[in-house]
């Protein structure tokens, strides 16, 4: 039958047998103790059958040719109501379906990680607790550097004074997103400006307060705005001390807590968080400028004379997450993370409600982004500091980079000193937020004694606040009610309005007080944020609460301890409805002051509610549940009394002086790293020269910092498909590994003659050039890279007169063997560049101004990038995962080692790049398995390298920085229109970009399959980004003047 014609008169039949579809939470059956059911029947008989675009034409046409008669208006509503629920039902199968292949590829990678691991699983080692783990070695190992277990957390304190009694720590704290000052903050003025901007900066003022802390950064987005306070574009501002008695603990004028504003993203525009990511690598090249500066400054005033780098640095959110992971990795510093809401776990839950597709959750959200930068933080933090247990249980186990089985064995695995074969996980610490409570005087009065007393003594009047809420009321003195949420619909408001105006009982014993940010207007605020306060509005009208619910258009952050106060005075009860609240923070400010709690049963509020009881727990999807719970507290005082001496005995579990002695005990635990290098002195030449001949090449007694490669040659840990893989890991450390390369190279004649040839050479003066360009085009053909270099090289030399110091890197995804052959067969000198960036980021060369054949590998970047960092054991799962590949290939092999690998860098040669996953589906692959690394796919996809986390192209620049002292901004990265899947790593940052059109184009196959588009990587509006369209030397040449690099 042509079209959906027979379903109308199929609904009719329905309509007269069954009054509609039954409850969505009912099984659909086909037949239910003996009763036919059209509907059911047609659900699930027929709709599934069909598209759901035929369904929707059927329902247009009923809607169009029927008139408003009640029957057909019905039959309408029919027809609308079974083309959604096929949406629906498609959208839950899909969902199932990827839910389900996601659980099989963990439980996979989870059997072969347990392979591994079974030759040599240790006695007891599923008994172990985590809480009595350290996450490095345990006490018997002799000799061992690493730290002794500690049993407790009051030991761990304990060991953590004694170990900073004499240190001066140096924190970096990260948030970039919302308004961020230290004074009158505006909590709620929108959905970036909430409750992790008030924890951030009490955290670093709690931190710059405690001993042995000496300075406190507290990063963030520098804002010039019109439509923002100025404040905002302050470039630093001190966080003052609570207690006046701390002001003096700092013996420099540098100590103490600081916000820092980085300039980043549009200029004049304070932008939404979902927009910050295409500028992340413009904030981390401007905060590494900082960082230096200010570790130069602290040497000078506490490191006798030597950097004092950060001991850690701590990323808030997901997109200073991924700030915090390329800082981490350029300073070689350890990382903390706090995650304070979750991308998958936000996904699932939006995807739960039916009304957006992933592709529209994406659109809007940027979430694809977002989840990718929490990955990256796995990858990269020693630590992740979560509020609760629940977050580390059902949120971070939605991620790859995750699992609390695999993390417990690795811990274990560790204590006992053996292997976990390059496999690591971060640590999850559950510390709960802190708050100051010495200024906190809870409230013993109530309305009617406060009445009396204020007869006779008006000297101590009203907070403004008060008469702002209490004017709502018809009578102000009943029990309050106190909700402190945005109008955001995760907030749930609605629900709570809607049970307080259906239960009589509570609307007569109580007022509702809904404090919901600041607004002037519902027209200028989100389109989110409006919806829900006009539903709220018309709720209120329904009901008629007028005289019952106070909703206050303004409130300053500073009065929102008066307005606790004022609910604690009524004998109130503090709410927090949210369908899921990670911590709850407003709930312990609301018991400092007395106030027992009714919170969500969904996230934090349970171990709050564990450890204060001082209230109830609700199911926020039920209403009724809600206005029982709220009516209880309000109707029996003496519940409500016990509740509330609970929760003042108990508080001060959660004070900020507790949460930064395990906060600093946890820091104390990672193991030390900072830049360091060989030469115990790296002092700069002081010269204004700008001749042609200073580059990378004035090497400055270079053999006590810098080891010599015999042509980029492999020393070791390439091997083939024939090594035997059952061979026993190596147990040594980077710096060990590189020391015995080098003690085995040495013995070659060629050596030792190279070594002399170093010691007499000068020290890379990086710094002295006034602009590097870094030639990073991914070419496929080595032709057309010789080409573009010699392209290069002319457009420079094009310029007449005065020309500024120029200096050449050549980036790319080649060893250094490649590299040479191919510069050798153009007929060009090696010595022209000052420095190669080989295997995507993974090794740094320098040009040796002795002899033109060798070239000086920088062995500090080697060890730069050794964190995390697999060896033997990645090897062993890639060469595994190789040879499942060939199998599943009927036609020969399609991925072979290569043995011109190296360290780190294991490379793979891939014969029929079509049949290979995309590199997010291997990289997924190594994160179950607890293996850290990059995986690039470069050459147009015929070769894959595998490197450490730690290691890019891009990464590799901000390394000569912090090494050298180059600015960023000097270097000009000439790249294709695409190129290797680390492409987009090279585009984004404070240094200038060539783009040059038509070239390695063909690589855009690689990036078809990204999770999220280009653009949400990097800006598309860039004025340090031009378009050189010819691509001829003097193409170039004009794209360089564009940019200001030589006069036009």
């Amino acid at each position: 039958m042509a079209g959906n014609d027979w379903i109308n008169s199929y609904l009719e039949a329905i309509l007269d047998v069954d009054p509609g579809l039954d409850d969505a939470k009912s099984s659909l059956l086909l037949r239910e103790r003996g009763r036919f059911s059209p509907t059911r029947y047609f659900v699930e008989e027929v709709i599934s059958g069909f598209d759901e675009t035929d369904l929707h034409r059927s329902w247009a046409r009923a809607s169009s040719i029927r008139n408003s008669e009640e029957r057909n208006t019905r039959l309408e509503n029919m027809c609308w109501r079974i083309w959604n629920l096929a949406r629906r039902k498609k959208r839950n199968e899909g969902e199932e379906q990827r839910k389900c292949k996601q659980r099989q590829e963990r439980e996979h990678a989870k059997k072969g990680v347990l392979g591994d691991m079974l030759e040599d699983f240790s006695e007891g080692e599923k008994g172990d607790i985590p809480s009595d783990m350290s996450p490095y070695g345990g006490e018997s190992a002799k000799g061992s550097s690493r730290m002794r277990r500690i049993s407790s957390v009051d030991v761990m304190e304990n060991w953590a004074k004694q170990q900073h009694k004499e240190k001066k720590l140096y924190l970096v704290l990260i948030s970039l997103h919302g308004l961020i000052r230290g004074e009158d903050m505006e909590l709620g003025r929108d959905s970036d400006t909430g409750g992790q901007v008030k924890y951030v900066v009490e955290l670093a003022r709690a931190l710059g307060a405690m001993p042995g802390v000496y300075r406190v950064d507290l990063l963030t987005r520098q804002v010039s705005a019109p439509d923002v306070h100025w404040t905002y574009g302050e470039p630093t501002e001190m966080l003052n001390p609570v207690n006046s008695e701390n002001s003096m603990q700092g013996n420099g004028e540098s100590s103490g807590a600081y916000i820092i504003r980085i300039p980043f993203g549009p200029k004049d525009k304070y932008i939404p968080k979902e927009h910050l990511w295409p500028h992340i690598s413009e904030f981390v090249d401007g905060a590494l400028g900082h960082i230096i500066q200010m570790s130069k400054v602290l040497g000078e005033q506490i490191g006798s004379g030597q950097p004092v780098w950060p001991a850690a640095i701590h990323g808030h959110y997901a997109d200073a997450g991924a700030s915090a992971a390329l800082l981490s990795g350029a300073l070689n510093v350890p990382m903390l993370f706090t995650g304070h809401s979750l991308g998958r776990d936000k996904l699932e839950q939006i995807l739960k409600q039916g009304r957006q597709s992933r592709e529209e959750i994406n659109k809007t959200y940027r979430i694809m982004r977002r989840i990718e930068a929490e990955e990256i933080t796995l990858d990269s933090s020693e630590v992740v500091i979560t509020s609760t247990k629940q977050e580390i249980e059902e949120q971070w186990n939605l991620y790859d980079g995750f699992e609390p089985v695999l993390e417990r064995k690795l811990r274990a695995r560790m204590k006992r000193n053996v292997s976990c074969y390059g496999r690591f996980m971060p640590r999850m610490i559950v510390i709960p937020p802190g708050m100051e409570f010495q200024h906190i005087v809870p409230h013993d009065g109530d309305m009617e004694g406060e009445a009396e007393g204020n007869e006779d003594g008006p000297s101590n009047p009203d907070p403004p606040v008060w008469s702002e809420v209490m004017r709502f009321f018809v009578n102000p003195r009943k029990p309050m009610i106190l909700a402190l949420a945005r109008p955001d619909p995760k907030k749930n408001i609605t629900t709570l309005v809607k049970a307080f105006g259906e239960c009589r009982p509570l609307r007569d014993l109580a007022n509702l007080t809904l404090i919901m940010g600041n607004r002037d207007a519902i027209d200028e605020m989100s389109a989110t944020n409006a919806s829900v306060l006009i539903s709220i509005l018309k709720l209120i009208d329904k009901y008629d609460l007028y005289g019952h619910v106070a909703y206050p258009k303004h409130h300053k952050q500073s009065e929102v301890p008066d307005i606790y106060r004022l609910a604690a005075k009524s004998k109130g009860v503090f709410i927090n409805p949210a369908f899921i609240e990670p911590f709850g923070l407003t709930l312990i400010e609301a018991a400092a002051y007395g106030l027992p709690m009714v919170a969500t049963k969904n996230g934090g509020p349970v171990d709050i509610h564990r450890v204060l009881d001082n209230g109830v727990l609700v199911d926020p999807h039920n209403q009724q549940a809600v206005a029982d719970a709220l009516l209880k507290l309000v109707a029996d005082r003496q519940l409500w009394a016990r509740c509330r001496q609970n929760g003042l005995k108990n508080i001060h579990l959660y004070s900020w002086p507790e949460h930064c002695k395990t906060y600093l005990a946890r820091i104390a635990c990672c193991k030390p790293r900072h830049p360091q290098w060989h030469k115990s002195e790296d002092t700069y030449e002081s010269s204004d020269s700008d001749s042609p001949g200073d580059s990378l090449r004035d090497i400055q007694d270079l053999s006590l910092n810098l080891k010599i490669s015999l042509d980029g040659e492999k020393t070791e840990g390439g091997g083939s498909f024939d090594h035997n893989l059952d061979s026993e890991e190596k147990n040594m450390d980077g710096k060990n590994q590189i020391e015995s390369a080098v003690l085995a190279m040495s013995k070659s004649g060629s050596m030792a003659k190279q070594e002399q040839n170093i010691a007499s050479s000068k020290f890379p003066s990086l710094r002295r050039r006034k602009f590097i360009f870094v030639i990073a085009v991914d070419c496929n053909e080595k032709s057309d890279l010789l080409s573009i270099i010699k392209m290069i090289f002319e457009a420079a030399s094009m310029e007449k007169g005065d020309k500024p110091s120029i200096g050449f890197i050549l980036s790319t995804g080649l060893n250094i063997s490649e590299i040479k052959s191919i510069l050798k067969s153009g007929g060009l000198n090696q010595m022209d560049f000052d420095a190669f960036i080989c295997n995507n980021g993974s090794e740094v060369y320098y040009s040796s101004s002795e002899e033109s054949s060798s070239l000086v590998a920088d062995s500090d970047y080697w060890l730069h990038i050794e964190y995390r960092w697999g060896g033997e054991g990645l090897r062993r799962t890639l060469v595994r995962w190789a040879s499942s590949m060939n199998e599943k290939n009927r036609n020969g092999q399609v991925i072979v080692e290569e043995m011109s690998g190296s360290r780190h860098c294991y490379a793979f040669q891939v014969k029929n790049p079509e049949v290979l996953p995309p590199v997010k589906e291997l990289r997924k692959l190594m994160r179950i398995q607890g293996l850290r690394c990059s995986i690039v796919y470069s050459q147009n996809g015929t070769k894959l390298n595998v490197i450490p986390v730690l290691a890019s192209r891009s990464q590799a620049l901000r390394y000569l920085y912090v090494r050298w002292g180059t600015d960023m901004s000097k270097f000009v990265v000439l790249t294709g229109e695409c190129g290797d899947t680390d492409y987009e790593g090279m585009l984004g940052g404070v240094h200038k970009t060539v783009l040059l059109k038509g070239f390695c184009y063909e690589a855009r196959k690689l990036h078809t399959n990204r999770s999220y588009p280009l653009e949400h990587v990097v800006p598309s509006d860039s004025p340090l980004v031009v378009e050189c369209e010819g691509c001829k030397s003097n193409d170039i040449n004009a794209s360089l003047k564009k940019l200001g690099i030589f006069k036009c």
